[in-house]
């Protein structure tokens, strides 16, 4: 970008950084953030090629005055807390870097396999970089990737990982999108196929490029019986919101969202066997399926466990012999 002044000879010159990532913390340790900040300084970008947004969600503590030697290389925003899609939304609102890359502050970038995807989008300037999440905190090079095809064409061929931080994407390719506020798990399941479906080119990677933690008391392994109504309450509302755009996609795009719905309502009856163990509850949950039009799962040649599933839950008998197995 450039800026002009009433002299012609006075021309200054503001380089748009290559990336912004943005990292989102609520009463994180900050041991932990400064891991997650250090494994992105550690990267082939320069102080003008990187921005480092650091928001926090109304943490008990403010960590910023534990994180000195960082403090110079970040940008902190502080907010009231109001969950991890509103973070995000404040990142995205203050970001300026050409693509965009979402981390949860208690994970990490991996060195090597990320600098294959900066390379990628150095050399392809594709719309979207989709790399794997691993739980190893080393992982294996060299790196392939595949060709690039729209988001939808990807969508239609592969099962889509929802995870917003399994991928780095073009800030141009989000439009007006942003991350529903009122879904406060599952978010990414909202916010992901959507932006595919936006993407004119996505090369998918094998590189295992993120580190994330299994931490017990974390979002992912809350058991309890409120929060797990929750999080089955937002998946369904995820799956009915995506069906709402069905009628307003070109066939192709159409097509690539029907597949991410069956999957997401597979996903949907699985965790309700696997978190409530409650035969009654997966009734429930079939019939507002029914209600929606999407069940019976439609008989697609998606994947084996697919179809597999389909065939189990078409019959009372074998979803209760379902129900007994994976309550093992």
């Amino acid at each position: 970008m450039t800026s002009q002044t009433d002299n012609p000879q006075m021309t200054t010159v503001t380089q748009e950084p290559l990336v912004s990532f943005i990292i989102t913390t609520y009463n994180m340790p900050s041991n932990l953030i400064e891991e997650c900040i250090e494994s992105i300084m550690s990267l082939s970008l320069s102080d003008d090629e990187r921005e480092v947004i650091l928001v926090d969600d109304g943490s008990d503590i403010s960590p910023v005055a534990e994180l000195l030697t960082l403090r110079d290389s970040i940008i902190y925003i502080r907010q009231k807390n109001a969950g991890l899609p509103a973070a995000r939304n404040t990142g995205l609102r203050i970001a300026t870097g050409r693509y965009i890359q979402f981390v949860d502050a208690d994970d990490k970038l991996l060195q090597t396999s990320y600098e294959h995807c900066l390379d990628i989008v150095r050399y392809n300037t594709p719309d979207i970089v989709l790399f794997q999440l691993t739980a190893e905190e080393t992982s294996p090079t060299p790196c392939n990737y595949d060709a690039p095809v729209s988001g939808s064409e990807y969508m239609r061929n592969n099962n889509l990982r929802g995870s917003a931080c399994g991928y780095i994407f073009k800030r141009s390719t989000l439009g007006t999108l942003r991350f529903d506020e009122t879904i406060t798990t599952h978010e990414d399941e909202w916010f992901t196929p959507q932006i595919f479906l936006r993407a004119e080119s996505v090369i998918a990677t094998d590189a295992k490029a993120y580190f994330y933690r299994k931490r017990q008391g974390s979002i992912t392994t809350d058991i309890d019986k409120c929060h797990i109504r929750q999080r089955l309450d937002n998946v369904l509302k995820v799956i009915i919101y995506l069906q709402s755009l069905i009628d307003t996609l070109p066939q192709p795009e159409k097509q690539a969202l029907n597949r991410r719905i069956a999957q997401l309502s597979m996903d949907y009856l699985y965790n309700v066997i696997t978190l409530t163990r409650n035969s009654q509850q997966l009734d429930e949950a079939i019939e507002k399926l029914r209600s929606i039009g999407l069940y019976p799962l439609p008989d697609k040649d998606y994947t084996t466990k697919y179809k597999m599933f389909r065939k189990m839950m078409n019959s009372r008998v074998s979803r209760t012999l379902l129900l007994r197995l994976l309550q093992r």
